[in-house]
């Protein structure tokens, strides 16, 4: 594997692409505006069918673009292409996975989803860190791997594609609701205990979904949430400090400055989880905080008051 491609010029499609091209490949960012592309290994174009030149692309795009931007670009991809995403988001109530997603909206069936405790600012320093590649294809993780793994960056791998995707959606909502806590004044004790049962509502609701539990407890889960709340300045958490400052949700969203897929999974999930009987109340808090229908005070009045039974 040596051609690469990044769709989606967004803070971290760029910071993607900036670590590949510290392989010493020439890679290509594909966005609908003209990018500065920050290295000099990283052509930038607006031409999408320049994509299907790589044999492994990144799709660095929101959950809500994904349906047309798969459509668009799966008209110069085949069978021949490995096709992995980036983004925390799922899709409808039924928590429908984006790897699930691009495999019916394009001709690509090596598909598979990085995760784990990645930002852009961190991606494009080259700080060290890893991440997971959630895919059924053993040779979707070693281009992965080849592609932006190195000295400061491990590239880990399981065949748990579902549990990967479910994981890292719900940690981005919990990061909000931990950036909301810490914003209100809220210490230490109560970030572990969101932090600690935002994690087992996640396994609860992954399981249902086919999940492995061991997987929320790698860094697709806990990982991915120790940094959000070791303070890595993901989005997630700058729009949850925004909200609990009072800011309406189109001014958090700007401050934040990246969509926060985390807004929306949590009436998705509590939807899915209503639906299939299943305990999800960090989930339902937070969706009736993000409508309006509740205060923060009042969610966490209601989490507090819920009956203790054993961890």
């Amino acid at each position: 594997m040596s051609r690469v491609a990044v769709l989606g010029g967004g803070s971290f499609g760029r910071a993607l692409a900036i670590q590949v091209a510290r392989s010493g490949r020439v890679v290509t960012l594909w966005s609908r505006q003209p990018r500065d592309p920050a290295h000099a290994n990283v052509r930038s174009t607006t031409r999408i069918a320049e994509v299907g030149q790589a044999e492994l692309v990144f799709v660095a795009a929101p959950s809500i673009h994904i349906d047309g931007l798969a459509q668009e670009v799966g008209h110069y991809l085949d069978g021949t292409h490995l096709l992995v995403h980036v983004s925390r988001g799922l899709i409808g109530s039924d928590l429908t996975t984006l790897t699930q997603r691009l495999r019916s909206s394009t001709p690509c069936r090596r598909v598979g989803v990085l995760a784990g405790p990645l930002v852009a600012r961190a991606l494009a320093e080259g700080e060290p860190g890893g991440a997971i590649v959630g895919s059924l294809f053993p040779e979707v993780t070693e281009a992965v791997r080849e592609a932006i793994g190195g000295p400061t960056m491990r590239i880990y791998g399981t065949s748990d594609v579902v549990g990967v995707e479910i994981a890292s959606a719900m940690v981005g909502l919990f990061a909000l609701g931990i950036g909301y806590a810490q914003g209100r004044g809220f210490g230490p004790a109560t970030t572990a205990m969101l932090a600690t049962r935002g994690m087992a509502e996640a396994m609860r609701v992954g399981v249902a979904c086919g999940a492995t539990e061991r997987t929320f407890s790698g860094l697709a889960g806990f990982g991915d949430l120790m940094a959000a709340v070791a303070g890595d300045g993901r989005p997630e958490s700058l729009f949850g400090r925004a909200l609990a400052e009072g800011l309406p949700l189109p001014e958090a969203a700007a401050r934040a400055g990246a969509f926060v897929e985390g807004a929306g999974i949590a009436a998705q999930v509590t939807a899915f989880a209503e639906r299939h009987g299943l305990e999800a109340p960090i989930s339902a808090g937070m969706a009736a905080l993000l409508s309006g229908r509740a205060s923060g005070s009042a969610v966490l009045a209601q989490l507090m008051s819920r009956p203790v039974r054993g961890e």
